[in-house]
């Protein structure tokens, strides 16, 4: 069987979709940061959607990999000319494979810092996007200040020359292109953070103005920074994954990525030197991305969480499991709909109930596979970012927030380190060392947890938030999952 490849495309199986346009035609016009799963099933997607129109063929993508551990995908693509096979699993168990052919090249960044700086100061591209995960925007979970502590900060602030950061690489690409006279290309940020747009503005520019005060204001006014919201159930890819390619459909491909049919890409109208057209291809470009973004951030994402810790201490293991259980569900919808929709500014043209169902059903897809351990990790970049303002804006109103602290408690539960069953948990978290000492104190000191206020600022005060975490918290210990979530549910 021969490897993915330009050479072996036409003698691939009929039933995988391939590039309908010449790939030698197609130029940059896109660098985009941190190519993993999301990004290869998503934005690549809708561009090799637009090519397969015969448009945007001079917006092809050059990836970029600036972490250590990177440096598997740019092996994995560059030695099947940077092909690759989505795979979206329809819940009948229907697999529709197509290679995408959108991505032209993938720089690793700690190999050569110079080619990725040169290949973005270059004025063919327009664009430079980012799925960096919500930890890649160095900003502190509480005070939102940007960390020039970090250590890989404070080195590209010394050698500009020579950095090791998304932000050292993206500033030193635009201070060369406003040397030469060349317009800011626009810097997309493609996370799940609220306001993404503007976190990244005030990031890049942080960095920036600590390099040169000018410099920093240029880029608040002059650099474009759109939001956008994103969204597209995109699990890791597993072995078995790689294997039914290749038995199913005679695709050997070393890295494809699996995705559930649901995509969505809500973005803000807002680019310094143009930008593909999307919207031909189903994406939303509106004036205001905020009320999209915060109804995924708090109904998916944060739904995400209230069902991934309970459901491993419960010993379930895939989030397909948790949502096909009734007590999970009828939580889940009670958080979204009690808990989190009151939040909400309404969202032009979404009906808010049906967007919940919906949301179950996509959780509920047998053949996604979507591991409680993917959604688990990295725990403190997430809560605090989409569940604690869920908790602080009902504080304020006065609404529920029992079912968001209980998903407080069953994180601190969680990160004890072993579920119910006595099995071991296996915490991935940037913190994980300090947030397991943490939760080793949950018995014999119940607030620990929630005493850090790098995590959580003051909540610990908010005496109707305190309460609602220690009950659950304890119902966790002495009851287990199964019945904490019963009294939630009953009451």
């Amino acid at each position: 069987m021969p490897a993915l490849s330009n050479a072996t495309l036409a003698r691939l199986d009929p039933r995988v979709a391939v590039p309908r346009y010449d790939r030698r035609e197609v130029t940059p016009g896109i660098v985009h940061i941190g190519v993993g799963g999301f990004h290869r099933a998503h934005q690549a997607l809708y561009l090799d959607e637009l090519m397969n129109r015969g448009e945007a063929l001079d917006w092809g993508i050059v990836g970029v990999g600036v972490l250590p551990g990177d440096r598997r995908m740019q092996e994995a693509l560059a030695a099947q000319d940077h092909l690759y096979t989505l795979v979206v699993k329809h819940t009948d168990g229907e697999r529709e494979p197509r290679v995408i052919g959108a991505m032209l090249d993938y720089l690793f960044a700690p190999d050569d810092p110079e080619a990725v700086i040169e290949r973005m100061a270059d004025p063919a591209i327009r664009i430079v996007s980012l799925t960096v995960t919500e930890g890649g925007y160095n900003f502190h979970p509480v005070s939102g200040e940007f960390d020039l502590d970090n250590p890989e900060v404070r080195h590209d602030l010394v050698r500009p020359d020579a950095p090791r950061t998304t932000f050292g690489l993206v500033v030193e690409a635009l201070v060369r292109r406003r040397q030469r006279g060349l317009a800011p290309f626009t810097i997309l940020s493609c996370d799940n953070i609220q306001g993404n747009g503007e976190v990244a503005r005030r990031m890049f520019a942080a960095f920036a103005r600590a390099r040169d005060p000018a410099l920093g204001e240029w880029m608040e006014t002059e650099v474009a920074f759109p939001n956008a919201m994103v969204d597209r159930i995109t699990p890791v890819t597993q072995e078995d994954d790689i294997a039914e390619l290749a038995s199913e459909f005679g695709v050997e491909d070393a890295w494809p990525v699996v995705c559930e049919p649901f995509t969505q890409w809500v973005l803000e109208d807002r680019f310094a030197c143009g930008r593909p057209p999307l919207e031909r291809v189903g994406v939303q470009l509106v004036e205001d991305v905020v009320p999209y973004e915060l109804m995924k951030l708090r109904l998916l994402n944060a739904s995400h969480q209230a069902l991934c810790y309970f459901g491993t201490l419960a010993g379930y293991r895939y989030a397909h499991e948790v949502c096909r259980d009734p007590l999970f569900v009828d939580f889940l919808l009670g958080y979204m709909r009690h808990e989190g929709s009151p939040t909400l500014a309404p969202v032009p043209g979404v009906d808010l109930e049906q967007y919940r169902q919906t949301l179950i059903e996509r959780f509920a897809n047998p053949e996604i596979k979507d591991t409680l351990a993917r959604l688990c990790a990295e725990s403190s970049d997430r809560i605090p970012k989409w569940l604690v303002p869920v908790i602080r804006e009902q504080l304020e109103a006065g609404g529920e927030i029992r079912r968001s602290a209980a998903v407080v408690a069953s994180w601190a539960r969680y990160a004890e380190g072993v579920d119910e069953q006595g099995e071991p948990i296996v915490v991935v978290d940037r913190l994980k060392e300090e947030l397991m000492a943490l939760a080793a104190e949950n018995r014999r000191r119940p607030t620990a947890f929630i005493d850090n206020r790098e995590l959580f600022g003051d909540l610990v005060e908010h005496e109707r938030f305190r309460d609602a975490y220690l009950a659950a918290l304890e119902s966790l210990h002495e009851r287990g999952a199964r019945a904490t979530l019963e009294t939630l549910v009953g009451e």
